[in-house]
């Protein structure tokens, strides 16, 4: 097979090895080809326009702007890239902003390395890639539960251990308005306290504690 009928992809994960590692599972097969690896979702957005790849491997979890940012800027650009996300995220929300932005396949790292290339040749071929442990975490979301910005804003200082008085500096908001949000974020979120919010989050993908 000539490498120009290859599909060409291109890797972005901040992690080396993992993006070596990618590379030689893409690499060991006929009909595939790695045309670039990227670190940065900004070194991603510039590698695409260079070699303008079939599918797009993309991590979420990214120094700066991250995957979803990444795969949202591309697509405005590009409405026609494909995307399959590589992650460690597991959660419902990090999955269900993934395929808003417009991945077709999505992917969890512990996976068997023989799921990421069924997923590359399925979606290069038009069709969607999501496993069953996906599909069970998306089908456990509640339309209900979408926060605001200015909620998610409040729900990240809540997980950095912030106070409302804190809160409300930082915002340049009241504390009466802060205790607002919050309330709304403890009925979305089905949970009774601040810490069970949190955790909520963290499980959901909502937030992401370093």
């Amino acid at each position: 097979m000539e490498n120009t009928e290859k599909i060409k992809l291109l890797i972005v994960d901040d992690h080396p090895i993992m993006r070596v590692g990618i590379a030689a599972i893409i690499n060991a097969r006929a009909d595939m080809v790695t045309v670039a690896q990227a670190g940065t979702g900004e070194s991603a957005l510039e590698l695409f326009e260079l070699h303008r790849p079939d599918i797009t491997l993309m991590d979420l979890r990214l120094p700066g702007m991250s995957g979803v940012e990444a795969i949202r800027t591309i697509r405005r650009r590009h409405p026609d890239a494909c995307f399959v996300v590589l992650t460690t995220y597991e959660g419902d929300e990090d999955i269900y902003q993934a395929l808003d932005a417009g991945a077709r396949g999505y992917i969890i790292k512990g996976m068997p390395h023989e799921a990421l290339v069924d997923a590359l040749r399925r979606v290069h071929a038009g069709g969607r890639f999501l496993p069953s442990p996906i599909l069970r975490a998306l089908a456990s979301r509640t339309p209900d539960s979408d926060l605001s910005s200015r909620e998610r804003e409040v729900l990240g200082l809540l997980a950095q251990g912030k106070s409302n008085k804190q809160i409300a500096s930082q915002l340049g908001i009241t504390e009466a308005t802060v205790k607002c949000h919050v309330s709304v974020i403890l009925m979305r979120l089905q949970v009774t306290d601040r810490t069970q919010a949190v955790v909520a989050a963290v499980q959901r993908g909502l937030v992401h504690i370093q």
